[in-house]
């Protein structure tokens, strides 16, 4: 079994506002700030892990202006059962193997926005340009006359309606040749 280490707190950074380092780790790590201090009074935040594993945490913690160092932790524990800490440092690897995994799915998300972000406004850009552009206005031909329609429809109806004009006007004036 490899050796195993745990990430423990030591203070926080000079420039450091020790509450609002709490909070945004809280956030962060999705845990109560309660065990966030907790973790400043010398509970552990973090499960035993190996070494790799505990320096990515104290960077993290690094990063939100918190000071720690990474110590071997202790084959044997006198005060409770083999049988319990078993079971509690599973708990605590598979919480800090979420925690992790959160972290880095936060980090993807943070580039494919930034990437996202980046392609619609280079998009927008484009868009913009091809308005400007009159290449659409030139497929349209806005300028041109009508096509001119045959007329042989418009003179047949005109003759149609003067027969009947004509036929109207005889059956008014002589109505006894009109016989229904």
């Amino acid at each position: 079994m490899s050796d195993q280490f745990r990430v423990v707190f030591v203070g926080f950074n000079a420039d450091t506002d020790s509450h609002n380092a709490m909070e945004s780790l809280a956030t962060k790590l999705g845990v109560s700030k309660q065990k966030v201090v907790a973790f400043t009074q010398g509970k552990p935040l973090f499960g035993a892990a190996e070494k790799n594993k505990c320096l990515k945490q104290a960077k993290l913690l690094a990063i939100y202006g918190f000071q720690s160092k990474v110590q071997a932790v202790q084959s044997s524990m006198t005060n409770a059962p083999q049988v319990n800490n078993a079971a509690n440092e599973r708990v605590f690897e598979a919480l800090d193997y979420i925690t992790s995994s959160l972290i880095r799915i936060e980090e993807k998300l943070e580039e494919l926005e930034q990437r996202i972000d980046g392609q619609n406004k280079s998009s927008e850009e484009k868009e913009d340009d091809e308005w400007q552009n009159d290449e659409l206005f030139d497929e349209l031909d806005l300028d041109a006359e009508p096509k001119p329609r045959s007329k042989k429809l418009l003179y047949t109806l005109l003759a149609v309606l003067f027969i009947l004009l004509i036929v109207l006007g005889f059956s008014l004036a002589f109505p006894e040749m009109v016989q229904l």
